[in-house]
């Protein structure tokens, strides 16, 4: 590639040779019962991880957080603490609630078929959500199903849970029985998990599923993962319930925090009130977005996810499988719990019952929260008007263009996603290794930016340019962390390798944006490619050749794509050359725009 350089290579991805996993998602926990309590819906935006989790999935309701951000058991505070930390509320907890990080704009796009909720970060766009009235998102909701058909040689089964296709689930995913909900954390992002290991019981994973699940077995299942193409939806028995501060977790008799929550004392404080609030053998989590609530707010998020638990199991033990016994929040609510905080500085609705609901929404936590809430009234669409629809058309092409001049190649295929990253325009001014890190570490920053508004999930390589020297594959490293940990999904950047490219996982819970909003083309196939003109006349020449004995007539009449015909009449005198039984045959040549571009007709008369 001319002006361009090519060779790439990058340092892995973590310092000592430890691998980053980062997970963060979050799911949320819709209300079966009466009027909704303040502590009702969300999660804020920092959950937990759980280890009957895949790679590309992330629980159901909760949101896992990165290697700084998970629970953590809480250390005993010192004597000497225990009455500071006794009030029930902290002035210092709740100062810190009251800062928020990178400002942050919602704006939401609203009608009867479909719902459009953007995040812009310092006025760019970072993600979006779509839901629509034809393809509502099942990620979250809760099913009591029935096994269809158990596969010792794949170690899953396929459960009935009344959607289009049977869902998936693995046997890592199995829970004891329907009764008996027992599932372990990711103990290894938990501080004391040697201790919960021993007191939590679990299903023997050696065991075989034919030994777990038998056909026609009713299960209680939470859907992880959307059907993609022609899959069904992946599911897991490990039910998982988030509330505005709490993660509920049925199956682990443990309360852990957030480990975002840097203050032992703040750590302690809200772990003691749980303990005191919650019933013996329901597990919590304290979430990051708690730090500085009060003794009541911590209560009544317990109170509310306990309840719904009971519910939940209530509303699941009454109805024949396959049967929804939860549902997941709308695109609107979830987006409102998971995304607002105090860095949020306006919410921008432009539908008037949209408005309305977001303002009930927020008022139940906090009246100056619904403050922030704005109804979009102009003339011009709302997504205009702040540039978002601009960059979802941009989002569907390939190439990426960087400011320097430099640019990125997004390839999206079904086993992996590959990004190329390239100078381009870009020169610089004083030297290669500069111009290189210059445009490696704008890459960065908007790969992963890419990488969350495209929603892209599974394998991710990444192919940087290739820098000599260490200081400057540190800073790439360093760099590549601090913008992933904006992510909400799971990550893990894995070593490097010898072939210098950069592995990336990210948890895939539903399609991507461009398969979301795109179909494949009727006309290359999804190829994106058709043969060349050229290549179509030696196909044309090569056709009349094998047909040659068989063609008796005076005139040999060639049908082709009115483009390929023009370029066909250019070369008219050669088309017959070199087959005797042909000579003296006259050739016509008529361009038909009905026909595909690789698409051609010979007939003799």
């Amino acid at each position: 590639m001319s002006g361009e350089l090519n060779n790439k290579r990058r340092r892995r991805g973590r310092r000592g040779g430890r691998r980053r996993h980062a997970s963060r998602s979050t799911r949320p926990a819709a209300s079966t019962a009466g009027t909704p309590t303040r502590a009702e819906t969300a999660a804020a935006e920092e959950p937990i991880p759980i280890d009957a989790v895949a790679p590309d999935e992330h629980a159901p309701v909760l949101e896992l957080l990165p290697e700084t951000e998970d629970a953590t058991e809480v250390p005993p505070a010192p004597v000497e603490v225990e009455a500071e930390i006794a009030e029930e509320d902290s002035d210092a907890g709740a100062e810190r609630r009251r800062r928020g990080g990178p400002e942050k704009m919602i704006v939401v796009n609203h009608t009867s078929r479909e719902r459009r909720i953007a995040i812009l970060e310092k006025g760019i766009l970072a993600e979006i959500f779509i839901e629509r009235e034809d393809s509502p998102g099942v990620v979250g909701n809760v099913y009591k199903g029935r096994v269809t058909k158990v596969l010792p040689g794949m170690q899953a089964a396929f459960v009935d849970i009344g959607l289009e296709r049977d869902a998936f689930l693995y046997v890592s995913d199995i829970s004891p029985g329907f009764d008996d909900y027992e599932g372990p954390l990711n103990l290894e992002e938990v501080e004391g998990g040697d201790e919960i290991k021993k007191r939590v019981p679990k299903v023997d994973r050696r065991a075989p599923i034919q030994d777990l699940v038998e056909e026609g077995q009713e299960l209680l299942v939470q859907v992880t993962k959307e059907g993609i193409a022609q899959k069904g939806a992946r599911i897991t028995s490990y039910v998982t319930i988030a509330g505005r501060f709490l993660v509920l977790m049925p199956q682990v008799d443990h309360v852990g925090v957030s480990r975002k929550i840097g203050d032992a004392r703040e750590r302690a404080r809200l772990k003691r009130f749980v303990e005191k609030a919650r019933r013996h053998g329901l597990g919590f989590v304290v979430r990051t977005v708690a730090e500085g609530a009060t003794r009541q707010e911590i209560e009544g998020d317990v109170r509310f996810l306990t309840g719904l638990w009971d519910d939940l199991r209530r509303e699941a033990e009454k109805k024949p499988a396959p049967a929804l016994a939860h549902r997941e929040l709308g695109v609107l609510s979830r987006a409102l719990r998971d995304y607002f905080n105090s860095s949020v500085t306006k919410v921008v609705v432009d539908s008037e019952a949209a408005y309305r609901k977001a303002v009930d929404f927020l008022r139940r936590f906090d009246p100056a929260d619904a403050k922030k809430v704005q109804h979009y009234r102009e003339e011009m669409p709302v997504f205009d008007k702040y540039g978002i629809q601009a960059e979802l058309d941009k989002a569907l092409r390939s190439k990426v263009w960087l400011k320097s001049g430099g640019y990125i190649v997004i390839n999206q295929t079904e086993a992996l996603v590959a990004i190329d990253v390239n100078t381009g325009k870009f020169v610089g001014r004083r030297n290669l290794e500069d111009t290189v890190l210059k445009t490696n570490l704008e890459a960065v920053t908007e790969i992963v930016r890419q990488l969350r508004l495209r929603d892209l999930g599974g394998i991710i390589v990444v192919d940087f340019i290739d820098m000599e020297e260490r200081k400057n594959r540190r800073k790439l490293n360093e760099a590549f962390e601090r913008e992933l940990l904006k992510d909400r999904a799971r990550t893990k950047v894995l070593q490097i390798s010898d072939f210098g490219l950069v592995e990336i996982t990210r948890q895939r819970t539903k399609k991507s944006l461009e398969r979301l909003l795109t179909r494949t083309c009727p006309y290359c196939g999804g190829s994106g490619k058709v043969k060349s003109n050229s290549t179509i006349i030696f196909d044309v020449q090569r056709e009349i050749r094998r047909l040659a004995p068989s063609l008796d007539g005076k005139r040999l009449i060639i049908r082709a794509n009115p483009e390929v015909a023009a370029e066909m009449e250019l070369e008219r005198g050669v088309i017959l050359e070199g087959i005797d039984s042909l000579d003296g045959t006259e050739v016509i040549i008529r361009p038909d725009p009905e026909l595909h571009h690789e698409q051609f007709d010979i007939v003799s008369m």
